[in-house]
């Protein structure tokens, strides 16, 4: 019982405002919206933040459902079993994810996350018509825009780290960051 008192004070402690763990399907995915959206209406936040907010939550949220891989539980079946959550602190929001990636697509990962870091504004939105215009669709959707878009609508460096689980699997964990109060420009 001491593990929901924790639990809760960890939430508190780390601001986490809203989290999921389980199995993540594009029902959960509606749901999970619906109450981030009906959080951010309350909280008076304004209008251009929570659009921000709510289109990095679609792009991750999305990352989820298609590139999760299966993960074999000791009963013998198959989850996709994720954790997405958000997190508010004073100067900003975060939208942060986790779920199991097979380590022989990491590289692939790492090299594309490295790659959108390292490029500025502008620099972001020539990948993104780059990849637009030629790519095609991998076999579970997607082209890495997902990365990119949300890259582009926090204005932020994605945080992101591998956890190794198994022999076979790791665990992506991605932190996307979102200003609050955008940065002072010198008045002077």
């Amino acid at each position: 019982m001491r593990f929901i008192y924790d639990l809760h004070q960890s939430m508190i402690t780390h601001n986490v405002i809203l989290i999921y763990e389980g199995d993540f399907t594009q029902e959960t995915t509606k749901s999970i919206l619906t109450m981030a959206e009906r959080n951010l209406e309350s909280s008076g936040e304004e209008s251009g933040i929570k659009k921000r907010i709510f289109n990095v939550m679609v792009e991750a949220l999305q990352n989820i459902v298609k590139h999760s891989d299966e993960v074999e539980q000791q009963d013998k079946s198959k989850s996709h079993a994720a954790i997405f959550l958000i997190g508010n602190e004073q100067s900003r929001y975060s939208i942060m994810s986790g779920n199991p990636v097979r380590k022989e697509n990491i590289p692939t990962l790492k090299t594309a996350l490295e790659r959108i870091n390292s490029l500025d504004k502008d620099g972001l939105k020539e990948l993104y018509k780059e990849i637009i215009k030629n790519t095609t669709l991998s076999e579970k959707g997607g082209a890495g825009l997902g990365f990119v878009d949300m890259a582009r609508k926090s204005g932020e460096k994605l945080e992101w780290d591998f956890v190794d689980v198994s022999d076979e699997l790791s665990f992506f964990c991605l932190k996307v960051n979102i200003a609050r109060i955008k940065e002072a420009v010198a008045l002077a």
